[in-house]
């Protein structure tokens, strides 16, 4: 097949071109992740003219979800490399959007329910759909496969941002009930997901991008990045019989456990440490999800340019020694630059690692191997927050918790200059791509 021809059906057909595919999966990814702006109705739900629960108690919900996160994308991954991404997509996003809605009738005496619709229902979908776009991106654009994962998983971190203010408007409208505040905001994500998720399709077999040769297309694309795509993809078994999914994986979560640990005390830190009102913090954590979400670009384009792990390398080091920094400064604007710097790399970690694992074992079966991965923000997610805390207590021990956490962040800098590029596998992966029944499930 010539190339025009190639574009012709892959970038010309209904629901075929790939930048429109691209906001479709930035559109899922706001949706889901609207998560992250938990904070705003645990701190709600803590009131005594709310719920009154205590702290520990307003964040089982978020730590439940967090935690389910993986289960969604394990699942996920596996049944989207089978049946295609639009189907996972749907599916994931509709559970998840449901899930929320279903914490909309939770009350004070209904505990529970919020763990089930937000924690469980809401976790699960929300790694279902996560996986998607970010398996299918790396299909459509081989020639920048970092940027454009970045830019997807840009949108989960910018979620928050939007989603913290509508919020707190909602919440405003009726605070002695603010879990009714899920409704609108779940049947919005309803409308979202189903619209973005319905543009969803994986590329032709074979498909070459406008302006890229179709020699450096797909596999041996050195002439566009760093790292090339192995000539044969792995499957999810094999991928896990190698040392190097291991390394990535355990790179994930000392990323994310170093990133999260400030993120999880962020307004607290900002007014012991730098002085911040309780009012200037709120607006501090508010600004810095933006470098969450801009990172996840930031370094994913990087990455493409200087190589996956001397990103790392940098993303684990920038942490630490920031974390290091943080508790000594007393300085606002100093403060503000080492967290934003925090938040650019821990969202800068989640841009990388998703084209980090296309380059180390392909991306055909990409779903089901970076889904597995991210149990590390799993474990990440829950082991940060609960370490960080407990070693700052009730002292507001500031240089001892983040000293630990930074010195966890600089050592894990030795894993990247430790992982290499599986060895080249033999076998029929990469042809058997070509067979009918795969580009059907291509299509899909």
């Amino acid at each position: 097949m010539s190339t025009s021809a190639v574009r012709n059906d892959s970038t010309a057909s209904p629901g075929g071109n790939r930048w429109l595919i691209l906001v479709a999966g930035v559109l899922v990814q706001l949706a889901i992740g609207a998560v992250y702006a938990w904070s705003v109705f645990a701190k709600a739900i803590q009131s005594h003219d709310a719920f009154g629960w205590s702290k520990a108690q307003a964040s089982v919900p978020f730590e439940v979800a967090i935690g389910m996160i993986f289960v969604g994308s394990y699942i996920g991954g596996r049944i989207q490399d089978r049946r295609g991404p639009r189907t996972v997509a749907l599916t994931g996003g509709i559970i998840y959007s449901l899930g929320v809605i279903l914490a909309s009738f939770a009350d004070k005496d209904q505990f529970w329910l919020l763990i089930l619709g937000y924690g469980i229902l809401g976790g699960f979908g929300l790694g279902m759909a996560y996986i998607v776009p970010i398996a299918m991106l790396q299909k459509w654009f081989p020639d920048k496969p970092g940027l454009i994962t970045g830019i997807a998983v840009a949108g989960f971190g910018f979620g928050a941002v939007i989603t913290a203010p509508l919020g707190q408007r909602l919440i405003a409208a009726d605070p002695s009930m603010p879990t009714k505040a899920f409704l609108p905001l779940g049947i919005g994500y309803l409308v979202a997901v189903v619209i973005g998720a319905s543009l969803f399709r994986n590329p032709p077999a074979g498909y070459v991008p406008p302006g890229m040769a179709p020699a450096t297309a797909g596999h041996g694309a050195e002439a566009h990045t760093k790292d090339p795509v192995p000539d044969v993809d792995f499957t999810a078994e094999e991928a896990l019989r190698t040392p190097q999914w291991y390394l990535l994986t355990a790179i994930l979560t000392l990323s994310v456990t170093a990133g999260i640990s400030l993120i999880s005390v962020a307004a607290g830190s900002a007014g012991d440490v730098a002085g911040y009102s309780a009012a200037a913090a709120a607006s501090l954590v508010g600004v810095l999800g933006l470098f969450n979400g801009g990172g996840r670009i930031l370094w994913g384009w990087l990455s493409d340019r200087i190589g996956k792990m001397p990103a790392f390398m940098g993303i684990l080091g920038i942490q630490g020694v920031c974390l290091l920094l943080i508790p000594h400064v007393a300085s606002p604007i100093l403060f503000a630059i080492l967290a934003a710097l925090v938040y650019t790399c821990y969202g800068g970690a989640f841009g990388t690692m998703p084209s980090t694992a296309g380059r180390f074992f392909g991306v055909r079966n990409a779903g089901a191997i970076y889904g597995l991965m991210l149990i590390g923000w799993s474990i990440g997610g829950i082991v940060g927050p609960l370490l960080i805390s407990s070693l700052i207590g009730e002292q507001k021990a500031y240089t001892l918790g983040f000293t630990v956490v930074g010195i966890i962040a600089l050592v894990g800098m030795a894993l990247p200059m430790l992982t290499k590029k599986p060895a080249p596998r033999t076998g029929t992966s990469s042809a058997s791509a070509s067979t009918p029944e795969a580009t059907a499930d291509r299509r899909r």
